[in-house]
Formats: structure tokens, C-alpha cells, sequence
């Protein structure tokens, strides 16, 4: 069947649709967080989104929800339906079976299994397509599984807090509150929609961090905490090896590393990943691949300047999240790998904001 453009209407659901699908960011395992509504005359019938875990996808909850209604409604996703077999029939077929008669898409997707194909089973079935529809909003909030798709590792977000002068901390000072309330509620926000978080063996040194959620009712979405630890340094009286039980850790653990360190944090519930070396130093793309392989879509880089800087240095960074304060550290300063008047090439400003005092800035890789 031909398809015919986008209405207001369509763009408006779309955006509550993309608004839906960021409620389980970070939850939903190797398997987007995928929004979907079941709209009939005009009336939302049906919702769904990607299940904790990742199953089951987005389309089939909305149709239960919507039940008889679905039929002779459009659908609003936003991604392309699944056009694989599993255990469970593919969401292009679900939505057929249902009595779609319009189906509205944002971003395509990459996954060979299923590019092209979701829409194909549509139109075939004599559905409407209109495809694209905010197709870059919802690539954004998907970029996880996007990047984990394409180039085999997580999205990677580096996010600091900056002075007014570009410090992002005193030395031998440990953490130095740069930024105010409302911006480290947000910071909360974000742990939360992140699969992982990640900071070197000096910060964790440093500044014995729990790189927790500590918003109120979102405790139960910190997120997995991880250290770039070369020489297995992290002690077992620390923050995160004392709270490795209830919330994951897992520390790099290179083939050289000792096995007393080692086994006294296992003991603590602490896991490890086997890393690679180059030149003496942790290989991250490696170790960014064996990230994804776990199911990790998305990695929030959270501390030290040394790690950031290699994280930049190998290109391995995909969105910048600056934190701007309006006060100066001066002298003594631990200055930043960039600021806002020096932004890496090929990054581009995505959106900007004002949390209390503080200016936020976002950066995104790519056109």
C-alpha cells in the first residue's frame, strides 16, 4: 500500500511514543528500549514498552492492552518492528495478526535480521508504512543499541563537571563540589538510564565514590559499576567492594594482576573482566567489546582526567556531557581533557540547558 506523509498528529504521538520508550533505558538488557502506541480514532488504545530484561517487546504489550481496538488502528514505534523468529512470532506479524492498518516508524534498524524486513512483512500484509517520523530523536535515545549494533561495543557518554576556569578538581583534595544540586540530581537521572558507569583506579583512590542512583524510589536502577584497575588496587575496604553485593562492580583484571588483591575482593562480591594490554595499558576497544558482549549498550564515563583523556585519545567517546559551574578553582587546579571552547572535531552541539547555577552542554559524534 502507498504511503502518505506525516500528519501533526503523527508527529505529536511519535514524540510521546519516544517520551515512553526512555522509561526503561538501561533495563532492558542487549534489547532496546523500544516505545509503542495503539492509537484509533484518535484515542490512545494501547501502550507498551520494552520489558525489564528485554522481553516482551514493546508492540505485543501495546496490542494487549488495546485488545479488539487495535483493529483498524495505527500503530506509532519507535523503532522497526522484529522481523525474526524466535520463541515468539516476530512484532511485524504480531501487528498484522492484530489488524494494524497503519503502522508509523521512527528509527530504522540495523540488525541484518531485521532492517527493512520488519516493514517489508507490513506492506506485504497491505499495512500503511510512513517510516522516519522523528527518526533522529528516537536514533538518539536508541543510540546504545544502535552503536552496539553496528560497531560491537556501548555507546560511550563522558560526562564532567567544569569550573568556570575548566578545573575539574583540586589535587589531593579528593571530590570538589563543582556544581550544584540540581545538577547532580541530574547526573542521578542519567546513572539511572545507563547500563554501566565507569571511572579509573585513581578517582576510585581518590575520591572512594558509589557511583550509585541516589534518587528516591530509583535506587533500584544504579546502574553496573566498573574500575579500570591495572594493578587490582581497589581495596576491600572501599565504598564498592563493601557494597559489591548489592549493587554489581566488576574490575578489570589484567593476567599479571595479583591473586591475593583478586580473591580478596571476589570474596567481597566483586567480579572481574580479563583485559588486554598495549603498551602497558588497558586495550579499551577490546575491552569495550567484551562490555557489549555482557549486554552492556550503554557506558556512562564518569571519572578522572587520566581516563578520560584515553577514552578521547582512542576516539571511543560518542556523546559529551559537560556540567558547567560558575565558580573558579584557580591555582591548584586539575585542569580538564576539553571544555566548552574546545571541543573535540566531528562533535556537535545537541542541546543545552540550565540546571540552578550550572550550564549544561551536550555533545553528540556524528552528523
Amino acid at each position: 500500500m502507498k504511503s502518505g506523509p506525516a500528519s501533526e498528529l503523527d508527529l505529536r504521538l511519535m514524540a510521546a511514543a519516544i517520551r515512553l520508550s526512555r522509561r526503561n533505558l538501561g533495563l532492558t538488557g542487549t534489547n532496546p528500549s523500544v516505545g509503542t502506541l495503539i492509537v484509533r480514532d484518535g484515542r490512545i488504545v494501547g501502550t507498551g514498552v520494552t520489558a525489564i530484561g528485554g522481553r516482551p517487546h514493546a508492540e505485543p504489550q501495546a496490542l494487549a492492552e488495546a485488545g479488539e481496538a487495535a483493529r483498524g488502528a495505527t500503530a506509532y514505534v519507535t523503532l522497526e518492528p522484529c522481523a525474526h523468529h524466535g520463541r515468539t512470532p516476530p512484532c511485524a506479524n504480531a501487528l498484522v495478526s492484530a489488524g494494524i492498518v497503519r503502522v508509523v516508524g521512527a528509527a530504522s534498524d540495523p540488525d541484518p535480521r531485521v532492517s527493512g524486513k520488519g516493514y517489508a512483512i507490513l506492506r506485504e500484509a497491505g499495512i500503511e508504512v510512513v517510516e522516519g517520523v522523528l527518526a533522529d530523536q528516537a536514533a538518539d535515545m536508541l543510540r546504545g543499541y544502535l552503536i552496539r549494533s553496528l560497531n560491537k561495543r556501548p555507546e560511550v557518554t563522558l560526562k564532567l563537571a567544569l569550573s568556570a576556569d575548566g578545573m575539574i578538581g583540586r589535587r589531593g583534595e579528593g571530590q570538589v563540589a563543582i556544581t550544584g544540586p540540581v545538577s547532580r540530581r541530574q547526573v542521578h537521572m542519567m546513572r539511572a538510564e545507563s547500563d554501566a558507569i565507569l571511572v579509573g583506579i585513581g578517582t576510585a583512590l581518590a575520591d572512594d565514590p558509589s557511583l550509585t542512583c541516589r534518587l528516591r524510589g530509583l535506587e533500584h536502577r544504579s546502574p553496573l559499576r566498573v574500575v579500570l584497575d591495572r594493578g587490582t588496587k581497589l581495596p576491600v575496604q572501599s565504598v564498592l567492594a563493601q557494597t559489591a553485593r548489592d549493587v554489581p562492580v566488576l574490575v578489570t583484571a589484567a593476567e599479571d594482576c595479583q591473586p591475593e588483591r583478586r580473591n580478596r575482593l571476589a570474596e567481597a562480591g566483586v567480579d572481574f573482566l580479563g583485559v588486554e594490554l598495549h603498551d602497558g595499558k588497558i586495550a579499551l576497544p577490546e575491552f569495550l567489546e567484551d562490555l557489549a558482549a555482557r549486554g552492556i549498550l550503554t557506558l556512562m564515563v564518569e571519572g578522572g582526567a587520566y581516563t578520560a583523556r584515553m577514552f578521547l585519545e582512542e576516539g571511543l567517546v560518542d556523546r559529551l556531557a559537560l556540567f558547567v559551574g560558575p565558580s573558579k578553582i584557580g591555582p591548584g587546579g586539575i585542569a580538564a581533557p576539553l571544555d566548552r571552547d574546545h571541543i573535540p572535531e566531528g562533535f556537535r552541539l545537541l542541546r543545552e540547558a540550565r540546571f540552578g547555577d550550572d550550564v549544561f552542554l551536550e555533545y553528540v559524534k556524528g552528523d
